[in-house]
Formats: C-alpha cells, structure tokens, sequence
C-alpha cells in the first residue's frame, strides 16, 4: 500500500478518494488481473464498473454527469492504478481524451460523448502514431480530405491505446497535405463508420492487459462537424495538453517504482541465503537505500508538480523533465528490484516480473525520452 502520510499535493478529499479507490479495486481489479493478462483486454464491465464508482474523467463538469473535481483525483486513480500493477487504459481515458473533448470539442460533441465516457459506456483512443511517424506529429500521412460537408479519411495507425475497446477514436491527420504543423486536424471518428477496421491486438513485450492495436481508415466518411475545435489547429491542440499527458505518465512512474521498491523489500526480508537474509547483506541494503533515496527526491518532485499543474503553471518544458526524471527512476527501481530477486525475479508468478516488463514502454510513450531532453534542451 502506498504511505502517503507526508504527501503535500493531496486535501481529504483526495484521501477519502484514495480510500474508496483501494477497496473499488479490491473487488474489482486485483482478482481479474491474471486473467486480463492471459486474455490481453480488460473487460468492458471493468470500465462500466468505473463509471459507475465515479472513477472516469472525475475532472469534468457536473452538467456532463462528472465530478467537476481538480487533476489531483486522476492523479490519484492513477497512482493507485500503477500500484496495482495495472496497464488498463482508464488513465488515457481520463487524463488525455475528455480534455481533448471538453477544451476544444463543442458542446453538440460534449453532450454526446462526455457523458458516456465518464459512464463507461463509451471507451475512447487517441490515435497519434504512425508506422512511419512516432513523434514527429507534423509528418502524419493519414489524410482527412474534404468531400462537400465530409471529410474522406485514409490512412493507418499503430501502437494505439484502447484499440482494440474503443468506440471512438481522436485522430491527427492531415487536412492540408501541403502543410506541417498548420495541416494537421484532430478528427473524431466513430468505430461504426464504415471503411473503419482494426487490425491485430498487437503482441508486446509488456502492458498485456491494455489492449494497443493497429487501426485502418479507408475511404471513411465523417462529417465536417466531427473535427474537433478548428481545422489545422490539431498540433496545437496537441501541444497545448502536453504537460498534463507527461505528467500523468510521470504520475504512474513514480508509483510503480514504489511497488517494485516495495517488493524487493519484502522479498529479501523473507529470502535466505548462506545462513542469513538477502537484505543482511550490504550489497542489498545500500541497492535498496539508494533506490529509496530515488523514491524520497521523486515523491516530493511529483507533488511539486502536481501543485503546479492545479495552479495552472506547469509548462511542457517542466511537464517534459518530470516525465523523464521519473520513469528513468522507474526503469532503475524496477531492474534493480528484479535483479534482488535473482532467479525468481525472472518468473512470471512473481508480481516484480510484470512489474518490470511494463516500465519499458514508459520511457518510450508519451514521446521518447530522447524527446524529452530534446524539449527541455530547447528551453534552455
């Protein structure tokens, strides 16, 4: 369990929320983990069991059925979430799509989707990457051209969150080929529109649960009315909600490092070797205390920056550097952790193996850390 005794960034509402997300998750994910593992998907009662709970898009306004809550309620599902050992895309949910939606969707869009979303009736992606296009969004080649009072949608996407569940889907794509930043478009586009189809749950390394998949758009037709906010505002918009995406990365690093601390704790309290435990051992106390000091610099950071994100002053630059910092410290604590398991730690029975394989993408998603230092460097 995570000890939050001297955390700063949360109130009691935010704890009572902690509480209530403990037991939700007690009865309602812990016993189903395994078997979406196996399975590859979270069940979509899962998500109807969210809504229901009040644990979808908790930052939306009350007139579309949300909490009308700050970002420190996502960031504590998410917390809790990471913890667990959970990739379900709730998060992606919450902390990316309904802000896309809310911010720039107008309120025809907001009626019609807010409201399932935050139910669980309607489970949502952001369909960014591209076979040939990570991170550079202004490159995108999937085209959204304008027929009459439709646009005609071709193109293909990858490595999609929620693929596989969703029932609508963000797309970037280019309404003016001929441009870069000023030709991309943010266009919603239900999964029943013909010309519409999914490709593979695409089989990853880690994150098992969380169902990423490929995505084709051939000849779809959507309405002109379906873009969302203004036509070759698309990039901006997708800058303008960074530091909250990076953050809310940030947010889940820094809690599954404390679970993979945690576990190495425990298991080497409990291991014998030559005669004593493995946290007798210098070598296990000093890996441990050095990874706890990590966790001490990384707790405080977050709350910094969750503060400054509810006052409204974090910027992408510090949205970047708290997403690298982090799940730099993730993928050091979770290695670190498996490596004090020795053998066992390689054993999919032992929660610190899928702990460990689902970090990897952390510094990878959400843009490279590589990109990350990129932001940041440009800054200075």
């Amino acid at each position: 369990m995570l000890d939050t005794a001297n955390r700063t960034a949360f109130d009691e509402g935010h704890e009572l929320l902690r509480d209530q997300v403990r037991k939700f998750f007690d009865k309602e994910l812990h016993p189903n983990l395994d078997r979406w593992e196996k399975e590859e998907i979270v069940d979509r009662e899962f998500w109807r069991a969210c809504g229901e709970a009040g644990l979808l898009c908790p930052t939306m306004p009350e007139e579309y059925g949300g909490l009308g809550a700050d970002f420190g309620y996502n960031a504590v599902i998410n917390e809790e979430l990471a913890y667990a050992g959970s990739s379900a895309g709730i998060t992606l949910q919450s902390d990316i799509v309904a802000d896309y939606i809310l911010a720039y969707g107008s309120e025809e869009q907001k009626q019609e989707w807010l409201p399932k979303m935050i139910s669980g009736e309607a489970i949502t992606a952001i369909a960014m990457t591209e076979p040939g296009t990570g991170s550079d969004l202004q490159n995108v080649k999937t085209t959204a051209k304008r027929d009459g009072n439709h646009y005609v949608i071709n193109g293909s996407k990858t490595y999609i969150t929620n693929g596989q569940n969703a029932d609508l889907i963000v797309l970037v794509a280019k309404t003016d080929p001929n441009e870069r930043a000023k030709g991309v478009s943010l266009i919603l586009v239900e999964a029943t529109r013909e010309g519409f189809a999914r490709g593979r749950n695409l089989d990853k390394i880690g994150q098992h649960s969380a169902d990423t998949s490929e995505l084709f758009f051939e000849d779809v037709r959507v309405p002109i009315t379906n873009c969302l906010g203004e036509e070759g505002h698309g990039f901006f918009y997708l800058m303008n909600q960074l530091p909250q995406e990076r953050l809310s990365i940030a947010v889940g690093a820094q809690a599954s490092a404390q679970r993979a601390f945690d576990e190495a704790v425990t298991f080497t309290k409990e291991r014998a070797a030559f005669g004593k435990t493995v946290f007798d051992f210098q070598n296990t106390r000093f890996t441990l205390a050095d990874l706890a000091t990590d966790l001490q610099v990384g707790w405080a950071h977050l709350d910094w920056a969750i503060k400054r994100h509810l006052a409204g002053e974090l910027t992408a630059t510090e949205g970047s550097a708290a997403k690298l910092w982090h799940t730099e410290v993730q993928w050091k604590c979770c290695d670190a952790a498996l490596q004090l398991h020795g053998g066992a730690g390689y054993m999919n029975e032992y929660p610190i193996a899928r702990i460990w394989r689902d970090a990897r993408v952390q510094r990878i998603y959400g843009g490279t850390n590589e990109i990350m230092k990129e932001v940041i460097g440009r800054s200075l």
